[in-house]
């Protein structure tokens, strides 16, 4: 009898000790979500617990309809409705794409997108970051472990990722596809897919305790070209209040472009290329190419463009009056980008530059004189080399000067139309492994740093790692917040000033640096003069 009395005190007790502590930790994420799904636009969606048990990932949510049939190459349409709680606990398959894991299910019914949230309430209007993946243009996903967001949702940010449409399938051009769009434009569906997901981020965030009206756009390498592109685009203005370019941004005489996924095509370039691609697969109509398998249309999708000097991909943006109005240099000419902040700059060993060149000192001097004509014999000057490591460290010292001279002029073109603050910074730390020595601060190093996620990637870690880590990813997160990446006891972040020819360093040090020597800039900035502008 005594057990059985006793049996009943703790039944009444436990729930309220149960409440106790529900009331000191907040809510329990995971009843949140098997009692209280959350509605969005389109209906209903249960998501899961992250790795930090006081987040919540909701995977492979649709932000369009499946881009098939005769929605292949058209904007994308609104998402279709679905009925009861759709279960968010698995990533969307990723958009075709030759260059994958083959363990990872793909389709042309990718256009999906990934949260990471700390919220426990729609009331609370977190700040937002949507990140676009790299890749050329060619290939990526949002599911990419790399970028997991629990480590920026721990600082207080609400994380999206997204599926866009590459390669042939986002940025294919023909005449009979500008014809049918009604604004005689087409391939760039892929950045269509973008702005489509930054809709749906500014319709439905709120349910997930995002805000709205604190968007961020963020992306590295082909991701960053994006935002930059989005903020020059008409049909994106207002849909996002910051952006992040990571190896992005460089002055459009910077002929580096050349060879990026920044490097746009004219729309007759675009179309003519798209009709000589639907030929080489035997497609002679739009019905036809239509008709294709998605396998027979990946085939030459990794192509490059052999017919602009660097060689970019294939398929690429398209500068057609509609998506992008104008290039780079017209845009900021005319002041009409997107006047928000902006975050933005490259990394040590990137564009050229590497901590073990491997080059010739005859191959070195015959490349200088190829590159830069009349003015090779005072590069050469500025940059001597008498021996082949000494040629190897001048390759590398030019490319890191020209990466960073190129952003400060970007920079300097950039605000003569914009109020809103720079943040240009230089990336300088090797992630530990055996690649350290080889690849040194290599393109995309910084991203596992950025998301504070080092668990995500197979390196032996270590403290400084962390440490750097947390740093950089709280400048992000700041960034994110409130357009400013400085916060209490961190290194100063000085905005961009044109009278100072300093970033910031971040990585192995954080604090502000020369972009070079006046000599060395003085060069840069004659030598881009005599440069086509992008």
């Amino acid at each position: 009898m005594k057990r059985h009395v006793n049996s009943r005190i703790a039944g009444a007790f436990v729930p309220a000790i149960l409440a106790m502590f529900l009331t000191i930790l907040g809510p329990n994420p995971l009843m949140a979500a098997q009692n209280n799904p959350v509605r969005i636009e389109s209906g209903m969606v249960s998501g899961e617990l992250g790795r930090d048990r006081t987040i919540m990932v909701y995977k492979g949510i649709p932000y369009a309809a499946p881009p098939i049939g005769e929605l292949r190459w058209r904007a994308p349409e609104p998402p279709l409705p679905w009925h009861g709680v759709r279960d968010a606990t698995q990533f969307g398959k990723i958009c075709p794409q030759t260059q994958r894991d083959p363990a990872l299910p793909m389709s042309e019914d990718c256009l999906n997108l990934n949260i990471w949230t700390r919220a426990n309430s729609a009331k609370e209007r977190r700040p937002v970051l949507v990140w676009f993946y790299g890749g050329r243009f060619v290939g990526g996903y949002g599911s990419d472990p790399r970028y997991d967001g629990e480590g920026l949702a721990r600082k207080g940010l609400v994380v999206v990722t997204m599926n866009y449409r590459t390669g042939v399938f986002g940025f294919l051009a023909t005449p009979e596809l500008s014809k049918e769009s009604g604004h005689d434009a087409s391939g760039n569906y892929g950045l269509l897919d973008q702005i489509a997901c930054l809709r749906w981020v500014h319709e439905n965030i709120a349910a997930f305790g995002g805000d709205p009206k604190r968007v961020t756009i963020a992306g590295q390498s082909a991701g960053a070209a994006s935002v930059l592109l989005l903020c020059d685009s008409p049909l994106a203005k207002g849909l996002f209040q910051r952006a992040i370019a990571e190896s992005g941004a460089r002055y459009p005489n910077d002929p580096l472009l050349a060879s990026l996924a920044t490097s746009w095509r004219p729309l007759k370039d675009a179309e003519c290329a798209g009709i000589d691609y639907a030929e080489a697969h035997g497609a002679h109509s739009l019905e036809n190419l239509r008709a294709l398998s998605c396998e027979k249309l990946l085939v030459g999708n990794n192509a490059n463009d052999e017919k602009v000097s660097g060689s970019p991909p294939l398929f690429r943006p398209v500068v057609d009056g509609w998506v992008i109005p104008l290039d780079y240099s017209q845009t900021y000419a005319r002041g009409v980008q997107s006047d928000v902040p902006l975050l933005t700059g490259n990394n040590l060993d990137e564009s050229g530059a590497s901590p073990q060149p491997d080059i010739t000192l005859e191959d070195y001097r015959s490349a200088a004189r190829l590159k830069y004509g009349k003015l090779a014999e005072e590069f050469l000057s500025l940059y001597p080399a008498s021996s082949a490591y000494e040629a190897g460290l001048a390759v590398s010292a030019a490319a890191r000067d020209a990466s960073r001279v190129s952003t400060f002029l970007w920079a300097k073109e950039w605000k003569k139309a914009s109020t809103s603050p720079v943040f240009t910074y230089f990336w300088t730390h090797a992630p530990p492994g055996p690649d350290h020595d080889k690849m040194g601060a290599f393109h995309g190093s910084e991203i596992n740093y950025v998301f504070s996620n080092l668990y995500s990637s197979d390196r032996p870690w270590a403290d400084e790692d962390w440490r750097i880590a947390a740093l950089m990813s709280t400048y992000w997160a700041n960034f994110a917040a409130n357009g400013d990446p400085n916060g209490k006891g961190n290194p100063l972040w000085a905005s961009f000033d044109p009278m100072s020819h300093t970033t910031m360093e971040v990585g192995d040090k954080f604090g502000p640096i020369p972009i070079s020597d006046d000599a060395r800039i003085d060069f840069l900035k004659r030598f881009f003069k005599t440069q086509d502008a992008w």
